[in-house]
């Protein structure tokens, strides 16, 4: 984490504490909480502040011991990506408050004052070199790793990175770093510690900001009384990335239905057959499943485009991301490896990750790198939607109301349990018969409950 070099305040040593690189496209956060208080001491890695940002509400944890000198931000503030948070006096004794120095006795004539050690010179990092665009092949052992972050000086890591490179037992010095600059990324020390030494290849320079389009309001208090209410952070957010992909994505969507009379019912025998303390298997751990496996043959949905190059970017892992419903609003945490998962393992990763989103408690990497989506409307209401693509990915798949319906089996009429499905595309990079057949590939799974055995 690139911060700025300690200073002299007061008596004590103080080191400024600005707001890191929460990720890529993340500008500016929302501060939510304040933590800790002036004068209080703190630990490294103590929670000082939650910042609201790129949909979740992230604590913000301490880079350093110390004592708490000074707050620069308070609840509700918006602030920017290297904008002072807090001052830290991390010299053993913090300085006194400024009306206590006021009140303080000068000092007797002739008495020596200890000279303040000299402030550390900060040191000017080199200039990165310029990285070209990596190619869209597989990277191969002779390939050299071209490192673009500065050869001296700290690594670019959050905090949370740091701390999971200690629990993996993990130099971190060491890790290759694929994010901007060279930023080391929570999947670069997971990657690192699986044994793999290599950067995640980079593909495309990150897309600009969309811009929302506005025009003017007309006077609405002329018809009656209206009231103004600051828009939260994460209503923001979700405003840039809906206009982003409405005006990126040319979307289609593909809509059909599947008959999970048999898999409910296996599926509600299964859960009534578990101990105590047993994670139950959801229906949409099980369309996760199948989706998973969907995605494996129907690559195309498992890319994303690449505009700038005109390539389409195919992914060799599937994460799916799933969309919660918050009391702050929507956001998409994501399950990781879903196809590698037997399905309890999804069951219980998907509990855990809705629970932690219902309480704000997801870290931002839980909320990047998803290849697909799925959004359960029907869990609210409603039988067909139309979701917007989840850019920069190519599809999402919407669950609506499962509801018994009449249906015609051997010439006889009678009540099955009917899921509708809609499938939201890309069709730049996906045809309709592309997604009619990944639709019918997921359909098969769900209807035949033996089907998913092969995919646990």
């Amino acid at each position: 984490m690139s911060q700025a070099p300690e200073r002299l305040l007061g008596t004590g040593l103080m080191f400024d504490f600005k707001l890191p690189d929460l990720g890529e496209g993340v500008h500016e956060g929302q501060v939510v909480n304040v933590l800790v208080k002036e004068g209080e001491t703190i630990a490294e890695y103590q929670p000082m502040l939650e910042v609201e940002t790129d949909k979740a509400a992230v604590e913000i944890p301490a880079p350093r011991g110390g004592v708490v000198a000074k707050i620069h931000v308070q609840a509700g503030q918006v602030v920017k990506v290297g904008q002072v948070l807090v001052s830290i006096d991390d010299s053993g004794t913090a300085p006194a408050p400024a009306k206590d120095r006021e009140q303080a006795p000068a000092a007797h004539d002739g008495e020596k004052r200890p000279a303040p050690p000299p402030a550390p010179r900060p040191v000017p990092a080199p200039a990165a070199a310029p990285v070209s665009r990596a190619s869209t092949g597989p990277v191969t052992a002779l390939e050299p790793v071209r490192a673009v972050r500065a050869t001296t000086g700290p690594v670019a890591a959050a905090p949370a990175v740091r701390k999971l490179a200690r629990e993996l037992q993990v130099d971190i010095e060491q890790v290759p770093g694929s994010g901007p600059d060279g930023r080391i990324l929570r999947e670069d020390v997971e990657r690192f510690a699986a044994g793999e030494r290599r950067p995640a290849v980079a593909t495309a320079a990150a897309a600009a900001p969309q811009t929302i389009p506005t025009g003017e309001l007309p006077d609405f208090s002329q018809y009656g009384p209206v009231r103004r209410e600051g828009v939260p952070q994460i209503r923001r957010t979700i405003a840039r990335q809906m206009t982003r992909a409405w005006l990126s994505v040319p979307r289609v969507t593909h809509c059909d239905t599947a008959d999970i009379t048999d898999l409910e019912r296996n599926r509600q025998q299964y859960n009534a057959g578990l101990k105590e303390g047993g994670i139950k298997l959801s229906l949409t751990a099980i369309v996760i499943k199948a989706v998973a496996a969907a995605l494996r043959e129907y690559t195309m949905l498992n890319s994303s485009f690449d505009a700038a190059t005109e390539e389409v970017i195919y992914k060799d892992y599937v994460h799916v991301g799933i969309a919660v419903d918050t009391p702050r609003g929507l956001v998409v945490p994501v399950l990781r490896d879903a196809d590698r998962k037997t399905l309890p393992q999804v069951a219980a990763e998907l509990a855990e990750l809705a629970k932690r989103a219902q309480t704000l408690k997801l870290e931002i990497a839980e909320l990047r790198g998803a290849t697909f989506s799925i959004t359960n409307v029907g869990a609210i209401g409603g039988l067909f939607a139309t979701p917007m693509v989840n850019f920069p990915e190519v599809g999402i798949l919407g669950l609506g109301a499962a509801k018994l319906q009449p249906v015609v089996r051997d010439g006889q009429i009678v009540p099955r349990l009917i899921l509708p499905l809609s499938l939201s595309f890309d069709h730049r990079v996906v045809d309709g018969a592309d997604a009619a057949r990944f639709t019918t590939e997921v359909i098969r799974s769900l209807e035949n409950p033996l089907r998913l055995i092969s995919l646990a």
